[in-house]
C-alpha cells in the first residue's frame, strides 16, 4: 500500500494544491492520500485565518472528485500546535507497512530544514515535492535537503504555476474576484460566508481610476505576502496598501478633505501622501497610527522609517506592474534584506531626480541619509 500526507493551512485550498494531488496519486501510484488541515500553524502568526471547519470544508469541496483523497480532522483532535513530526508518527503507527510520502511545495521544502524535528519526519515518511515556475531555487532546495539529511527528495514532473493562498485572500479582502483560482464551490462559499473579507476598504475603488485601483490590489498582495518581514498583521498590510493612493485625484475643495491642512512646498507627486493618510483616518476610520504613519511617507520616504514604512515604500514601487531600469535588481535585494532594499531604492531614487534636474524633497534626502549611515 502506498499513502502520503498532504498538509496545510490550505487557507484556502486553491486549484494548484489540487492538481499537485493529482500528480502525486498517479506519479507515485498512491492508494491513499490524506489532506491534513492544519489546526494551529507554528508558521502562520498574523496571517488572516479562516477556521479550521471553514478550512476542512473547503478541502472536502476541492478534492471531492479524487477518490484516493480523504479529508483528516486529525490535527484538530490531537489538539495543541500542528507539529508535522507527531501527524507523521500517529499515521506511521496506522500505516506500519505501507510505503509513506509526505507531500510538499517547494516553499515548504524550502523551510523544511527549520520545522520542528525534521529528522523525526524522515524517519517515517519520504518527501515528494513540486518545483514552482522558477524551478531554479527549487534544485537548490533540493540539495540542500538532501546533503544535510542523506535522503533523496522525490521530485514530481508537476511545475506550480504563481497562485497563493495569500493572493486569493487579497483579492477577497478588497472585493475583487479570485474564481479562475479556486474550485467553484469554494468560491461560493467564501463569497457566501464572508471569508477574509474586509468590507470597510471596498469604497477606496471609487476615489480611484481602474488602473490605480488595479495598483492597488497589486500593492496589497505585495504587502500581504511580506506582512511578517515588517512584523504587522496581514490586515494592517492590506488596509495600507489599498489606502496608500486613496487621496491621489482629489481636488482641494474636496468634501473628503474639508479640515485637511495643505502643506507648503511639497512636490505635487508627493501631497497626496498626507492627504491619504488623512482620508485614511477621517474617511475610513484607520486609527492604527502605524498604519497612517506608513500612508504618510509611502511616495517620499522619512528619516528613521520603520518596517511597516519601508513595505509600503517597496511594495509601491517594486509591485510587479513596475518597469523601469533597475527594478529587478532591486527585486532580488527586495527578496532577502528588506532595508537593505530600502537603501538601494532610495538612492536610485535619488539619483533618477537629480539626474532629471528636479529637486529632491527634503524628506526623500533625510530617509536617504539615515539609513546611509547604517550601510556606509
Amino acid at each position: 500500500m502506498k499513502i502520503a500526507i498532504f498538509g496545510g493551512a490550505f487557507n484556502p485550498v486553491h486549484r494548484e494544491h489540487v492538481h499537485l494531488a493529482r500528480t502525486a496519486i498517479e506519479e507515485l501510484g498512491l492508494d491513499k492520500l490524506i489532506i491534513m488541515p492544519t489546526a494551529i500553524s507554528p508558521h502562520k502568526h498574523g496571517k488572516t485565518m479562516a477556521d479550521f471547519w471553514q478550512r476542512y470544508e473547503m478541502c472536502r469541496m476541492a478534492f471531492s472528485g479524487i477518490k484516493q483523497a480523504e479529508v483528516s480532522n486529525y490535527e484538530l483532535v490531537r489538539g495543541g500546535v500542528s507539529y508535522t513530526y507527531l501527524t507523521c508518527a500517529h499515521f506511521a503507527s496506522l500505516y506500519p507497512d505501507a510505503e509513506r510520502y509526505l507531500l510538499i511545495g517547494a516553499d515548504m521544502l524550502e523551510n523544511f530544514p527549520s520545522w520542528r524535528n525534521p529528522q523525526e519526519i524522515l524517519k517515517h515518511f519520504r518527501l515528494a515535492a513540486c518545483a514552482r515556475v522558477d524551478a531554479s531555487p527549487f534544485k537548490e532546495y533540493k540539495k540542500r535537503v538532501e546533503q544535510l539529511f542523506s535522503q533523496k527528495v522525490v521530485t514530481l514532473s508537476y511545475v506550480g504555476e504563481k497562485v497563493s493562498s495569500s493572493h486569493i485572500r487579497t483579492l477577497a479582502a478588497l472585493g475583487e474576484d479570485f474564481s479562475p483560482f479556486v474550485d467553484g464551490n469554494v468560491y461560493a462559499y467564501i463569497r457566501r460566508k464572508g471569508l477574509y473579507a474586509m468590507h470597510g476598504l471596498w469604497g477606496v475603488k471609487k476615489f480611484l481610476t481602474p488602473e490605480r485601483w488595479a495598483h492597488s490590489v497589486r500593492v496589497a498582495y505585495m504587502c500581504a505576502e511580506n506582512s511578517s518581514r515588517a512584523e504587522i498583521s496581514e490586515e494592517q498590510a492590506i488596509t495600507m496598501a489599498a489606502l496608500h493612493d486613496c487621496a491621489k485625484y482629489l481636488k482641494e475643495d474636496s468634501v473628503y478633505l474639508k479640515g485637511f491642512s495643505w502643506p507648503e512646498g511639497v512636490p505635487s507627486p508627493v501631497i497626496h501622501q498626507f492627504s491619504g493618510a488623512y482620508v485614511a483616518e477621517k474617511v475610513f476610520g484607520v486609527k492604527d497610527k502605524l498604519i497612517l504613519d506608513a500612508i504618510a511617507c509611502h511616495t517620499s520616504g522619512r528619516e528613521n522609517m520603520t518596517a511597516a514604512d519601508a513595505l509600503l515604500f517597496l511594495s509601491d514601487m517594486l509591485e510587479e506592474g513596475r518597469d523601469f531600469p533597475g527594478v529587478d535588481e532591486l527585486r532580488k535585494i527586495f527578496a532577502t534584506d528588506l532595508f537593505g532594499c530600502l537603501y538601494a531604492a532610495l538612492g536610485h531614487q535619488v539619483s533618477y531626480l537629480k539626474s532629471t534636474g528636479k529637486p529632491v524633497y527634503e524628506l526623500t534626502l533625510k530617509a536617504y541619509n539615515s539609513i546611509k549611515e547604517k550601510y556606509q
